[in-house]
């Protein structure tokens, strides 16, 4: 051991006898001891120092009735309601209770006694200096706390060579933060590092460059003043004036007057006051007694919320105050904890009088129960802190937990050594595929969130998932991403080798009707059909017929092109003819004798040829619009499916599709309505059942595709798409050329000139009588 160092614990040897002297004749509280499997020692300010300037060492006695300090009785609550939760659970150290030693250290020298008391041999009350520290026991395993930035460097020094893991829950000072220098040293708070940073962003929002910067006296203070100089400088803000306020500083005493008086002088608006709470409170009742006011006072964390500097007389006079605090946090149930206790505390018998005017602690002379309306009100800044406190108990008791093995459901009760340091994680590593979802300020403590799919988790950067390529996948939850399987309705597949045999025989059909009625072209039966009409409907089921091959194989930039155009020309022909067909039938039986002079024109000028020819334009017009101005072009779609690529042509929402089908459905009505005024027409000539029939089919074929395609956007999309076409197709050709093909092959007698005179005579005769 180096020579400073020994002159240091015999220093705090020396404080601590003189502490356990100077108590002699008081009395233990049951309050601040818990017999249990493993002990946890907390160290918390129960009561306040009276900061001074000392010559010599001198103890300080924490039970002075003025010096009360609630916030420190909340984080006192809070490690005995979080032991207490731990004790009552049959998860977290099953069949293992943990005890405390609680100490309260309201001075330099209470801190140094509670320390060295904490480690002194179990059962003993000395302390061993040993080289090998790894086989000492001492009476906790761990610490929690101190408050303080000074204390927590006294004690995590006095810890560290001993490997006594020492965790705080308001030190935030960087410089613990040094392992080589305190190696067993943890904390719940973030490092003040990250507030600097805040109070530097916050100075540069605001465009504030010119500012003056008090700290207190301390690690705390005077190496947050260093830091924020340091970035704030780098920033190009400027310090005008800085100043640290000592331990020994008094409101309005000639100290704290030169610093109002140096403070007005540097005529800063904005003053950055890094300070504890204790040191802060003299600071604000000296610029309250020097009226100093109008101005942005930045607060550092200790003292941003706390109610020590809110109750200050006349503050809210000063100006405006914005301040730096970590992220508010509950612990449930333990404002009832301390209500019960209090209710608990009232008839209890205690150790002292009940009359007598003080507060518990560890080694009191004097003892007061608190009463409902007494009891300190537990705030936003103090419930803060009572959660890094309660939190800390819970460190160490998982770290324990997972020592002893209780996660097979009983614990093995082993002898443990404190530098078996807990876990330090805030949270535990997340599973393969699941990014880090940061949960508050600090990046340590994190859920565990899977990727989504099409992303995965790249182990460089464990915080994000990356989006895979669009010609790759994945899985949720996954680390890497696979290749897109390529789909598209190809040729060799059953339900294409279905629908091309389907096709194909309807091709073949078509053309041996066209043979068919060329062979019997001066028939009745092919007259009354449309003669040579009949061709042109043919041809135009053929070219549409032709168009469903473009639906087969990986598109390209023809078959887009052509393969709905075609279908939809193609039938917009045939329900032409279909129409102006069945509308000529219609007026020749039921109006040419009403208007001669109109049926007259309508012949001479070819009313029928005149009409298929303009509606046939129309629809060429329209496709070729369509494909001009929505072009269908050949594409890759990867939205519908996460693993898939869909090679499709992207004409099916086009507007052009739409209006080219439109115009096709008001076709279809048309012929619809004109084959159904001819169901009374003579039998030769009355087409009204099958070609209303086949209209119906249609319909509700195109109604089945296009509720399909609303469902569903896969691969076999182009197949309900033949199969729509192909049933309008061949519904179209049997309801019309079907009929007519049956009597020229199975009934001749039927095709004759006299047969179909005699149908009309019947038809005259028939409408004559009605």
């Amino acid at each position: 051991m180096s020579l400073p160092a020994a002159h240091l614990v015999g220093l705090q040897l020396s404080l601590s006898c003189c502490w356990a002297l100077s108590c002699h004749s008081t009395e233990t509280s049951a309050d601040f001891s818990l017999p249990g499997d493993y002990l946890l020692a907390g160290l918390f300010p129960l009561h306040s120092d009276c900061p001074g300037v000392r010559h010599r060492p001198t103890v300080t006695l924490c039970d002075r009735p003025d010096s009360f300090n609630g916030h420190g009785y909340h984080l006192f609550q809070a490690m005995r309601f979080g032991i207490e939760e731990i004790n009552n659970s049959t998860a977290l150290l099953p069949n293992v209770t943990l005890g405390y030693q609680l100490y309260d250290v309201c001075s330099e020298s209470a801190n140094v006694y509670a320390t060295l008391n904490v480690l002194s041999l179990l059962g003993t009350h000395h302390v061993e200096i040993r080289a090998d520290p790894s086989h000492y026991s001492p009476a906790a395993l761990a610490v929690i706390g101190p408050d303080t930035t000074n204390h927590a460097a006294t004690t995590a020094a006095l810890l560290s060579p001993f490997l006594v893991p020492l965790i705080s829950y308001e030190a935030s000072s960087v410089t613990l933060g040094v392992k080589r220098h305190y190696p067993s040293f943890l904390r719940t708070i973030p490092s003040d590092k990250h507030q600097v940073e805040a109070m530097v962003l916050l100075l540069q929002s605001f465009g504030w460059v010119w500012i003056s910067v008090v700290g207190s006296d301390g690690d705390y203070g005077q190496l947050g003043v260093q830091a924020l100089e340091e970035q704030a400088t780098q920033q190009g803000i400027c310090v005008a004036f800085k100043d640290i306020i000592p331990f020994s500083a008094r409101p309005g005493d000639e100290r704290m007057q030169g610093i109002m008086h140096h403070l007005a002088r540097a005529r800063t608006t904005v003053v950055v006051v890094f300070s504890s709470r204790q040191l802060a409170r003299v600071f604000f009742e000296s610029v309250v007694l020097a009226n100093l006011t109008a101005k942005v006072w930045i607060a550092s964390e200790d003292w941003a919320i706390s109610r020590h500097i809110s109750n200050v007389p006349g503050i809210q006079g000063i100006g405006t105050v914005l301040g730096v605090a970590i992220q508010q946090r509950l612990v449930p149930g333990l404002k009832e904890f301390e209500e019960a206790y209090v209710q608990a505390d009232k008839g209890a018998p205690g150790p002292c009088s009940r009359t007598s005017e003080c507060s518990s602690n560890q080694l009191c002379r004097e003892c007061r129960a608190f009463t409902a309306e007494q009891m300190p009100t537990l705030g936003a800044f103090s419930m803060s802190s009572a959660y890094n406190a309660y939190r800390a108990v819970y460190a160490v008791a998982h770290g324990l937990h997972q020592l002893l093995g209780c996660a097979s459901g009983a614990c093995s009760r082993d002898r443990v050594y404190p530098w078996q340091v807990p876990k330090s994680v805030c949270s535990s590593d997340c599973l393969e595929g699941h990014q880090r979802v940061i949960s508050g300020f600090y990046h340590c403590c994190f859920e565990c969130v899977p990727c989504e799919a099409g992303s995965f988790l790249n182990k460089s950067d464990l915080h994000s998932c990356q989006p895979c390529g669009k010609e790759e996948w994945a899985p949720a939850g996954s680390e890497t991403c696979f290749p897109r399987t390529v789909v598209f309705l190809t040729w060799h597949e059953t339900i294409s080798w279905v629908l091309l045999a389907a096709n194909t025989l309807l091709l073949l059909l078509v053309t041996g009707t066209a043979g068919l009625f060329a062979w019997h072209l001066d028939t009745p039966v092919v007259k009354s059909a449309g003669g040579r009409l009949c061709f042109f409907m043919l041809g135009s089921l053929a070219g549409g017929s032709c168009g469903l091959y473009g639906f087969f194989g990986e598109p390209t930039l023809p078959t887009c092109l052509l393969r709905q155009s075609l279908l939809a020309l193609g039938f917009a022909i045939f329900l032409s003819c279909l129409t102006i067909r069945s509308f000529q039938l219609v007026f020749i039986f039921k109006f040419s004798a009403k208007v001669p002079t109109f049926y007259r024109a309508w012949v001479q000028n070819h009313g029928p040829g005149l009409f298929v020819v303009i509606s046939s334009m129309a629809q060429l017009l329209i496709c070729l619009t369509w494909l001009a101005v929505w072009t269908p072009l050949p594409t890759r779609e990867y939205q519908r499916f996460p693993q898939l690529v869909v090679l499709d042509c992207t004409e099916a929402n086009s507007p052009g599709f739409m209006l080219a089908f439109a115009y096709n459905g008001l076709l279809s009505v048309s012929a619809f309505a004109c084959s159904y005024l001819g169901k009374d027409l003579p039998e030769n000539y009355n087409e009204a059942k099958c070609v209303t029939f086949s209209l119906l089919l249609n319909f509700v074929s195109w109604i089945a595709f296009f509720t399909t395609a609303s469902v569903y956007q896969g691969k076999y999309l182009p197949a309900v798409n033949v199969l729509a076409a192909l049933s309008s197709l061949s519904g179209g050709f049997s309801g019309y050329f079907l009929p007519k093909c049956y009597v020229i092959l199975c009934r001749p007698d039927l095709n004759s000139t006299e047969h179909f005179q005699a149908s009309i005579q019947e038809y005259t005769r028939r409408c004559g009588s009605t």
